[in-house]
């Protein structure tokens, strides 16, 4: 890999490589992933202060490319989109092309609504406690055909079915290849249980790249999907008769190469830090859903009995805890935790840092989690539930973004200028989809995510 901000290494690697177009990729606060592309004859032009874009590009919603008024945004500004080039990658699936990750900058410092350069913050605020985290994001996903009939499944088989496999075996290796090719490596496989769904899970990492390589993985799955006359969609619904899609967010705290988690003798084997990081991310999940479930579709997912992270508890090995604690036989305590309420049309810059925030904010506290929950607790009466200190989350869209409004820990972690223009996007989002019918959001939003 060429040296960072050297731009003749850069160059010789991108010849050498055969790359013709290097995109400079954002992700916006509607999660839609979009780029430039600068020839690479023209690339001394833009190596050093990135490409121009619209500050306008932060107020889209997601229903279609026009500035939502109430995010203060407009026609008027422009920031720099510099790219990252420790980022930079040839996509096997588009020969003669590299990525980049952007950073939005302006007058040379950090855009406050750089959704990148947020988690860049909550990295650094979780560094200043000592900590590092490392994280993963764990995607499922559908493989349909569109046809003049409407959407149709690429398989009709059962959660693990080695049929599955079968038939989808060569996308499916396609898309393996082509991350491990850009540096991801590819820890498991399995389809899912709804007809047409799968999952492939990716190694942990660092925060920040964690964040780039669930942009890498999105491009790729659906890139590749498209080579082999599939369309690949990371909706949370499609189906109103099958699973839905998660994205859980798999994380870890560390300090000196060591894992902060463990601690064979406390609650399911969980240290102090662990317990209050959990309880930070419980006590703010109302809210931290505006961030990490925050499309309309999302909620026709969150359900009990779903395996969705429908109720604020947490619990070992529990699925339908929204934080689960993996048990790891090798080890005689859990190596990491997982947010189960989170999906993919999520900007996962803007979710693992809210997540890191919440979770730090438990750690300032000292706050404690509860008691861990050993069964379903859709099972439980109201009374049962309460007598838990199990809550249910938000329904839908409008109350997560409510919560949001009210959550100051949050708001201050994103800054006023990055609140406004995403609560405001939410918002122009919710009032637009609120009454639509799961068919219309399908179609809408299929290929968006």
């Amino acid at each position: 890999m060429v040296e960072k901000n050297n731009f003749q290494e850069t160059r010789k690697f991108l010849e050498e490589t055969r790359v013709k177009f290097v995109r400079f990729l954002w992700c916006d606060n509607a999660n839609i992933i979009r780029g430039k592309a600068v020839h690479i004859d023209m690339l001394s032009h833009y190596f050093e202060h990135g490409v121009g874009i619209s500050v306008g590009q932060q107020g889209v919603p997601v229903m279609y490319d026009a500035v939502v008024p109430e995010t203060d945004l407009g026609p008027v500004g422009e920031i720099r989109l510099v790219p990252d080039w420790s980022s930079l990658k040839p996509l096997p699936y588009a020969p003669g092309h590299a990525r980049a990750m952007g950073n939005m900058v302006l007058n040379g410092s950090a855009w406050a609504l750089c959704p990148r350069n947020f988690l860049k913050r909550m990295i650094a605020a979780a560094k200043s406690q000592g900590l590092e985290v490392r994280a993963a994001f764990e995607n499922e996903f559908y493989l349909v055909r569109q046809t003049p009939d409407g959407i149709i499944p690429a398989d009709s088989t059962v959660f693990a079915s080695t049929q599955a496999m079968d038939l989808n075996h060569e996308v499916i290796n396609a898309i393996a290849d082509a991350l491990i090719a850009q540096g991801i490596p590819v820890e498991q496989y399995y389809p899912e249980s709804g007809p047409g769904q799968h999952e492939i899970s990716m190694r942990y990492t660092d925060a920040l790249q964690a964040g780039d390589w669930q942009i890498a993985f999105r491009e790729t799955v659906k890139a590749i999907a498209y080579r082999h006359n599939l369309t690949a969609s990371f909706l949370p619904k499609i189906f109103s008769d099958a699973a839905g899609s998660g994205c859980h967010i798999h994380f870890s705290l560390w300090r000196d190469e060591k894992n902060l988690l463990g601690d064979p003798q406390g609650i399911c084997g969980l240290s102090p830090i662990a317990l209050q990081f959990i309880a930070g991310i419980l006590h703010h999940l109302p809210a931290l859903m505006a961030l990490t479930t925050p499309s309309t579709n999302s909620y026709r997912r969150i359900r009990p009995h779903s395996w969705s992270g429908a109720f604020r508890c947490w619990g070992l090995d529990n699925r339908e805890a929204s934080v689960r604690v993996p048990s790891d036989p090798s080890l005689n305590c859990p190596s990491h935790l997982e947010l189960k309420t989170v999906d993919a049309s999520a900007n996962p810059y803007l979710a693992l840092g809210a997540v890191i925030a919440a979770g730090l904010d438990g750690v300032q506290r000292r706050l404690t989690p509860g008691n861990p929950v050993n069964q379903d607790p859709g099972y439980l009466s109201l009374e049962e539930r309460h007598s838990h200190g199990i809550d249910s989350l938000p329904d839908n869209l409008g109350q997560a973004i409510a919560h949001l409004q009210q959550n100051d820990i949050l708001l201050t972690a994103l800054n006023p200028q990055l609140a406004q223009a995403f609560l405001a996007v939410r918002q122009a989002e919710w009032q637009a989809m609120k009454d639509w019918e799961l068919k219309t959001e399908v179609n809408t939003l299929l290929e968006k995510y």
